[in-house]
């Protein structure tokens, strides 16, 4: 296209822009086939590539890392990339490469799935569960695994106020793409309706809402996807326990003696379901007034303990009654990112290091 001949080439660029990655597909742009043209004259490089959607709410991240990989090379004095769509053909190309075979499915529902499913459930509402969710999401982030969060409580979604997560996911082609925080992929209900609308829907919408979620809903290649289920045995779980046979549960509990009794329900459900229960977790076991001072046990002591021993679960952590914790999830800034050294952050950590080092299965 040029006369003028340079010190670099349109392979070396192309070499280059493989370090690109998309930031929400998380695969090289290079390999998505997101480069349509490379030009070069005088030390100044020109390159045309696709975004898969108009509007596309990563197009500046996008521009930013492709002149910031080819300036790198030597003899490079200037960029300009130009930004085009992807035409339909393109995106259903793009979806069946990230999507091999016949029927295009996600390959969360493959059973040679690679991504761990963690079910986190309770009995009752009200004990922390989802709190628990995204403070070990952002754990296991934190220790290097890629994770992510599907909120399943379609009518008291709080995942994304939780996580300090706003937006519309992008969907590609009936793909849609999770948003994600520090490193935590998440999709809920609630980036699909306004904050404070009701969701009013009967079974089948619910059933609905879930399977879109797992199904297509693009994971990629997501180590540990945490499932918030809304309380109780109803709909949610059974749809997840059909979908993904795999799954295991994590049980959150309070310590007193009907919080556990509720909880044990869970228990027996996922036991009828062939779900097994990886373990238990106590959530607000004591309150500590000041540094040193005794435990305070608020809502008793030995709800946890005894639910583990009924089911024939561990008890992997009691985390403590945290004003840091509850404050933190106002804010949108779980405890775990903010004060990962906090006493409270501590014990989640722990728990997620447990669950890290349990084998599948």
């Amino acid at each position: 296209m040029f006369a003028h001949k340079v010190g670099v080439t349109k392979e070396q660029v192309l070499e280059a822009l493989r370090g690109v990655m998309d930031p929400e597909l998380h695969r090289s742009i290079v390999e998505l086939n997101m480069v349509k043209d490379i030009g070069i004259q005088d030390g100044s490089v020109r390159v045309d590539a696709l975004l898969t959607i108009s509007g596309c709410p990563m197009r500046e991240t996008i521009i930013d890392s492709i002149k910031a990989k080819v300036k790198e090379l030597p003899g490079v004095a200037h960029v300009d990339v130009n930004l085009g769509v992807m035409t339909q053909e393109q995106r259903q190309a793009l979806v069946g490469q990230l999507r091999p075979g016949p029927q295009k499915q996600s390959p969360l529902l493959s059973p040679t799935s690679t991504t761990r499913v963690i079910v986190v459930a309770s009995g009752k509402g009200g004990v922390g569960k989802s709190t628990v969710t995204t403070n070990l999401a952002i754990a296991m982030a934190k220790r290097g695994r890629i994770a992510g969060i599907a909120d399943a409580d379609v009518y008291g979604f709080s995942i994304p106020h939780m996580l300090g997560v706003q937006g519309k996911p992008t969907i590609i082609d009936q793909m849609i793409i999770p948003l994600e925080r520090e490193g935590v992929r998440v999709i809920s209900m609630g980036f699909m309706v306004d904050e404070n609308e009701a969701v009013i829907w009967r079974g089948p919408m619910l059933h609905k809402a879930v399977t879109t979620f797992l199904g297509e809903v693009y994971w990629g290649d997501t180590q540990e996807l945490l499932i918030d289920l809304p309380p109780g045995t109803g709909d949610v779980s059974l749809s997840i326990a059909q979908t993904l046979p795999r799954a295991e549960m994590l049980i959150v509990t309070t310590p007193q003696p009907a919080a556990a009794s509720v909880a044990y329900r869970a228990a027996r459900m996922a036991e009828k379901v062939n779900m097994p229960v990886i373990g238990v977790v106590e959530n607000m076991s004591f309150y500590v007034a000041a540094p040193g001072a005794p435990p305070s046990y608020i809502f008793g002591q030995g709800g946890g303990a005894r639910l583990a021993e009924m089911i024939g679960a561990p008890l992997l952590g009691q985390i403590p009654l945290d004003p840091e914790i509850r404050e933190g999830g106002d804010r949108g800034q779980p405890v775990t990112l903010t004060a990962p050294d906090s006493p409270s952050a501590r014990v989640f950590y722990k728990i997620a290091d447990a669950l890290l080092g349990r084998t599948r299965q």
